[in-house]
């Protein structure tokens, strides 16, 4: 968990709260005693510990100059029939675009007073504000009060006495060898066993199957979404090794003995700490038929297979080679965990109010990640619609509330260290994201540009870099 602070930076922040002010406050005003006023705005729940609130004013000299260019303006454009362009009377104009110039006039002068008061006072907004009493009319002075959340003080002192165990990367031979395996296994050949036998150690059994897992008590991950795994697991033409030493136990026992066509029933229960988190920790109820019997043909490991891996100049060659990418994949892999332990027990020490703000986006982002993960695993639009966003969103409060805390405080160490992102390793960064999302560097540069991303991945390396940099000073 190196700080994954989602949504707006700060500079954003404060810029968009003063242009969409207007917007914000429009839609809720009504009548009342000849002149607009809107008496309560009530956006998201803010921190009170972080609440601000400014109340604003203009004289009505100012409100109304700004409604006189603002019709002037819309004379100039208007094209009513009847009536020579330019020519319409100003009367008529604010009649006919009475809304639409109050609404110019909002997001001009409100946010234009607000920003003013917020350079005055020294304030800077990391929230939209949520206006209140708000009065805008011709001949009337401009009033309005603004809440938002601001910046918390953050006191990290004492964050680089934070003990940290660095882990052994060393690589195991075990480790390695079933990195070799999966290489062979991926090349080689596969041939039916004509002989009329029942399967034996050794031997790849060729299924069909269909599991149904059984209920337990608690179906949510983590995260709070539901998981899609109690939808049925299936599979056909599944090449399954007898006795092998990564093959489930109930298989082993179950398909051992067994013959073309038979079909069989059992329970397989997988370890807590099984690679797929459907399964791990459960029970699944099987109906397999047995299809055929094979053998698998490995290539010989010489120089000419590995020259058909890859640019190795021997088979020797390849398996130095691979050894160093896994042991360097694990050593990172511990590295990083190590970070996220690290980064956890810096958030555990130092106690401070986050914005909710930030915790509301950061919960977006955990929701949005969740549901693409779900819709990859199958679930439909309509079994999406019928979750309970109110408590998946609470359920994944706590964790966002810690990932807000960890930029919030490696930004902070980063301006303590001077930690600085270069032009170099920023667009390192962007050519990897698009080579990853195989659009075109220039196109992607400019999309981020043109949605405010740019700023906040290079708030983000440096968060990663700071988080990586600290990590290798306390690890010693």
């Amino acid at each position: 968990m190196v700080g994954t602070l989602e949504g707006n930076t700060l500079s954003e922040t404060v810029e968009e709260t003063t242009q969409d002010t207007a917007v914000a406050t429009a839609e809720h005003t009504h009548d009342h005693a000849g002149h607009d006023h809107e008496h309560h705005h009530h956006g998201p729940t803010l921190n009170a510990e972080l609440t601000r609130s400014i109340s604003v004013e203009a004289p009505a000299e100012e409100v109304n100059k700004a409604f006189q260019q603002t019709t002037k303006r819309y004379t100039k454009l208007a094209r009513i029939p009847g009536f020579r362009a330019g020519k319409v009377p100003p009367t008529l104009i604010k009649s006919r675009f009475a809304r639409e110039l109050r609404q110019e006039v909002l997001e001009s002068l409100v946010s234009q007073k607000f920003r003013e008061a917020l350079q005055e006072q020294n304030l800077q907004p990391v929230s939209e504000p949520q206006l209140s009493e708000l009065t805008l009319a011709e001949g009337m002075p401009l009033k309005f009060t603004a809440s938002f959340e601001v910046m918390p003080t953050i006191d990290i002192t004492g964050y680089d006495t934070v003990s940290v165990e660095k882990p052994d990367t060393t690589l195991t031979d075990d480790e390695y060898e079933a990195e070799l395996n999966n290489v062979l296994d991926h090349h080689a050949t596969v041939e039916p066993v004509e002989e009329d036998r029942p399967l034996v150690d050794g031997d790849w059994a060729e299924i069909g199957f269909k599991g149904e897992l059984q209920a337990v008590a608690q179906t949510v991950g983590e995260d709070g979404l539901e998981k899609a795994e109690d939808q049925p697991i299936t599979g056909e033409d599944v090449l399954i090794e007898v006795g092998g030493k990564n093959t489930l136990q109930a298989f082993n026992e179950a398909l051992r003995g067994a013959k073309v066509g038979q079909e069989l029933s059992f329970e397989a229960t997988y370890p807590a700490e099984f690679g797929d988190a459907r399964l791990s920790g459960r029970t699944v109820a099987y109906d397999v038929t047995v299809k055929a019997i094979k053998s698998k043909s490995y290539p010989e490991r010489d120089e000419e297979f590995a020259k058909q891996l890859g640019n190795y100049e021997s088979w020797d060659d390849f398996e130095t080679k691979l050894r160093e990418r896994v042991a360097g994949r694990k050593a990172e892999a511990l590295k990083s965990q190590a970070r996220d332990k690290m980064l956890d027990e810096i958030v555990a020490k130092f106690k401070f109010p986050v914005p909710e703000t930030f915790v509301q986006q950061q919960i977006d982002a955990r929701l949005e990640r969740g549901l693409r993960a779900l819709a990859q695993q199958g679930m439909s639009a309509d079994a999406m619609r019928q979750l309970d966003f109110g408590r998946l969103r609470e359920v994944q409060r706590d964790q966002a509330v810690n990932e807000v805390k960890a930029s919030l405080l490696l930004d902070k160490i980063a301006e303590q260290e001077k930690v600085e992102v270069s032009d170099e390793e920023f667009e390192r960064e962007l050519l990897m994201l698009s080579i990853q999302a195989r659009e075109p560097m220039e196109q992607l540069y400019k999309r981020m540009k043109d949605d405010g991303s740019l700023q906040r991945m290079r708030d983000q390396i440096r968060r990663e870099k700071t988080g990586a940099a600290l990590y290798e000073r306390l690890a010693g």
